[in-house]
């Protein structure tokens, strides 16, 4: 083993530490001149194991310039990273520089980085593509010798990682030595992660390192005094025991599947607060200010518990949390770990961690997800080709930078694993798009971003690189308004959805404040605090899926009477009388309940495909139903069923379930839906067609909405097989209607259905059926009402005559 250079062991010495030995095999590879994959638990120092080789490299070989580049999912994060970082360099006096370069770094800090770069440069990947786009990019990365991602499971399979991907491949070809690392604490399929990480996709370029396993981590589930809850998915009830919970503990973040279900928590906790405990909440729509102040008190210690989002997951590491909890279902094994690995931020202690499971589907979705925990049992990431509308954006920044040559150009591209299976005909149509907007847009000079001669490719005009580095970046927000007093302060942003159903004098919470609304305008929402009781912002696209590992899981459960010991005994009894007066779906099998109740007919069918593949289906099957003159009169759904209700009864539930559904009934629904628009919305902006800022203004979401919709319409009519609509297509199915878990649902209905006719409700279905309640309750008067309904509902369910 190469020995640490002498101011690093000094350092470790002088901390009574050894280094662990993951982190001398990172040491290791790097010497061996490999690229490295660290998968290593929260808290058993990757961040130092990372950066180890290049600390080492310029203590003994000190170097001016960029020697490496450290990308991380969140502008947080990198912060974050730089502190940790920073301390370490400075105690052993080293003379290296280190810098943060985000959405957030000031102009002029940003032109001098170009031209005197520090040695170590912590940036995000859409940063990394605008430095990209300069010209003098390939000064700065000549010399670049190591890239380290961090958090590589939260880019590598979204549009983010086709970005950081690209842009490796370019660093690859401006830097040929560039060596590249990732780490992660929560990767089921290393190799996956070692061929999107490897020039061309080669594994075995690629060491794979495997740290120390930690202690097992304490996790409990709440119990609330009573009974599990028969309906609701946030664990509220249980407010008064977290908040004994954080009495007990030094400081406890309070982890939220939603940012709504975030701010609805902090209030119920604050009224349990009898002791007045300094509490806080953190999500990503609350202002930068905001979140840096409520960050700053918790590194400072002065904050007993943080209530937060998944803006936290990956985040800001304190030393001093000994406490998580988790509040309603995971929705999946390996978020609960990343989550719980925030506890007791060292490898020798145990993290303490508990789940406030929401109702008795969620406690055995909370059963099933710790043991899936216990047995090391983390949910697959779904790798997939890459996005068009980001390789047009990739080619814009290239292009930026300096002209290419098409075939040198789709080689490079190529290299990135997510496209390396291209057609050279996409490639073509990437680069005809990007040159005049396509058939149905050439006419107008605005889309002719890109000319063409012999082969090699250049901005048409200088004005297109100004509006590339304006409007770059793959996260297209939803349309939002400022939340505004009217002094001026900002609070942060609401969905203008949201928004939108607010009048002056109506009342919401937010930021951890009950505030009323004065007016509204195509920018803000103005507001002034008042002690009225409040409504609860609603964020769009906030769902989780439930992971088809904890879907097995909950299905094992229920077709296991032998597991059933181990339940709460109203969990038990609940699916000993559904064995009895129904059946309990075996592994596979399509469970599909009708039955009437107060009037009306229901259908319940138990895919467990999640929340949003069953919205999906829902609508499908509604229209179907309608067309079959059954007279629906709505449905709800959940992560575990959806039920249907009608006037007319459903007696043959497999012709409502065919496959031909996705082929008819989808295709018309999502055309004639605003989904396709707001996925073409955001691929029109990825893809540079749309512009969000102009020089000195930037656009209003409504602004921005007009324009493609605009644009959506044309092609719509003229060019229906446009690059931009086929992308907008694929994500609509893939991200918006997890239309693959439907597609499989449906593809094994016709073969694993069973249909059970009751003369009355289900023991299984009294979760599902209170949602309809909800939509017929006033806001403030939703969780007494659920409450009563699902009571008598669940005596009707039930009785055993």
């Amino acid at each position: 083993m190469t020995p640490l250079p002498q101011p690093l062991s000094d350092w470790f010495a002088t901390k009574g530490w050894s280094p662990r030995r993951h982190q001398l095999d990172m040491l290791e590879v790097a010497r061996a001149g490999r690229h490295g994959l660290l998968v290593a638990t929260t808290g058993a120092g990757k961040t130092l194991a990372g950066f180890l080789p290049s600390l080492a490299e310029l203590i003994e070989q000190p170097s001016e310039g960029l020697h490496t580049l450290y990308v991380s999912p969140l502008k947080a994060l990198a912060v974050d990273v730089r502190r940790n970082l920073l301390t370490p360099v400075e105690e052993m006096g080293l003379d290296i520089r280190i810098e943060t370069r985000t959405g957030d770094t000031s102009s002029d800090k940003k032109a001098r980085q170009r031209i005197k770069p520090p040695q170590i440069l912590l940036t995000t990947p859409e940063s990394l593509s605008l430095l990209l786009s300069y010209p003098d990019s390939f000064t700065m990365f000549e010399g670049l010798r190591t890239i380290v991602v961090d958090e590589v499971h939260a880019f590598a399979t979204g549009k983010r990682g086709d970005l950081l991907s690209l842009c490796m491949a370019r660093l690859q070809r401006i830097a040929p030595r560039l060596r590249r690392v990732a780490l992660s604490a929560t990767v089921a399929d290393p190799d996956a992660y070692r061929a999107w990480l490897a020039p061309d996709g080669d594994i075995e370029e690629v060491a794979l390192v495997q740290g120390e396993p930690g202690a097992p981590p304490n996790v409990a589930i709440v119990l609330p005094q009573g009974r599990v809850p028969w309906a609701g998915h946030s664990g509220r009830y249980a407010a008064e025991q977290v908040m004994a919970e954080i009495a007990a503990h030094r400081t406890t973040i309070v982890f939220c599947n939603t940012r709504s279900l975030a701010e609805l928590i902090f209030q119920d906790l604050w009224k349990a607060n009898a002791g007045n405990l300094p509490i806080g909440v953190h999500h990503g729509s609350l202002s930068l200010e905001a979140r840096q102040k409520v960050e700053g008190a918790m590194a400072a210690g002065q904050l007993r518990a943080l209530v937060a989002t998944a803006s936290l997951d990956l985040g800001v590491d304190w030393g001093d949390v000994d406490c998580v909890i988790q509040m309603g279902a995971p929705k999946g094994s390996s978020r609960l770990l990343q989550r719980i690995g925030r506890s007791n931020h060292r490898l020798d202690e145990p993290s303490e961690a508990l789940i406030v499971p929401g109702n008795r589907f969620e406690y055995l979705e909370a059963r099933a997800a710790l043991d899936a925990v216990e047995r090391g049992e983390l949910d697959p990431d779904l790798f997939r080709m890459g996005s068009l509308d980001v390789l047009a954006q990739h080619l814009m920044a290239c292009a930026c930078a300096a002209p290419f040559h098409r075939d040198a150009m789709l080689d490079e591209v190529r290299s990135a694993l997510p496209y390396s299976a291209l057609p050279d005909a996409t490639f073509d149509a990437v680069l005809g798009f990007i040159r005049d907007g396509g058939y149905a847009l050439r006419a107008y000079d605005k889309f002719r971003r890109l000319t063409e001669e012999d082969g090699t490719w250049r901005v048409s005009h200088p004005k297109f690189v100004a509006q590339h580095r304006l409007n770059a970046g793959i996260i297209v927000e939803a349309t939002m308004l400022t939340v505004r007093f009217k002094n001026g302060r900002s609070l942060g942003k609401v969905e203008e959805g949201f928004a939108a159903t607010l009048s002056p004098g109506d009342t919401f919470f937010f930021a951890g404040l009950s505030l009323e609304v004065i007016a509204m305008d195509t920018e803000d929402l103005l507001v002034r605090a008042t002690s009225r009781p409040a409504r609860i912002p609603t964020y769009g696209g906030a769902r989780m899926p439930l992971s088809t590992n904890l879907a097995d899981r909950v299905r094992g459960f229920l077709a296991d009477p032998g597991q059933w010991h181990r339940f709460p005994d109203d969990v038990r009894e609940w699916l000993e009388v559904q064995a009895k007066r129904s059946v309990l779906p075996a592994p596979g099998q399509l469970l599909v309940e009708t039955f009437p109740h107060e009037n009306r007919h229901y259908m319940v069918a138990y895919s467990f495909e999640g929340w949003n593949a069953h919205q999906s289906l829902g609508m499908l099957i509604t229209r179907r139903m309608e067309t079959r003159g059954l007279k629906p009169l709505g449905f709800v759904s959940n992560d575990y069923a959806f039920a249907a209700y009608s006037l007319e009864p459903v007696t043959d539930p497999a012709a409502l379930f065919s496959p031909d559904i996705l082929e008819d009934e989808f295709v018309e629904w999502v055309e004639n839906s605003s989904l396709l628009k707001r996925a073409f919305r955001e691929v029109a902006v990825i893809g540079g067609l749309v512009e969000r800022q102009i020089p000195g203004k930037r656009k209003t979401g409504r602004q921005v909405t007009f324009s493609t919709d605009l644009i959506y319409d044309v092609l719509r009519k003229y060019e229906p097989g446009h690059l931009l609509l086929q992308a907008a297509w694929a994500d609509a199915r893939a991200r918006m209607t997890d239309v693959g878990r439907l597609a499989d649902l449906l593809d094994r209905a016709a073969g694993t259905m069973l249909h059970i006719d009751l003369p009355r409700v289900s023991p299984l279905a009294v979760p599902v059926l209170t949602l309809i309640g909800r939509e017929r309750v006033a806001q403030g008067l939703v969780d007494d009402a659920l409450l009563i309904e699902a009571e008598a509902l669940a005596a009707d369910a039930m009785r055993l005559d």
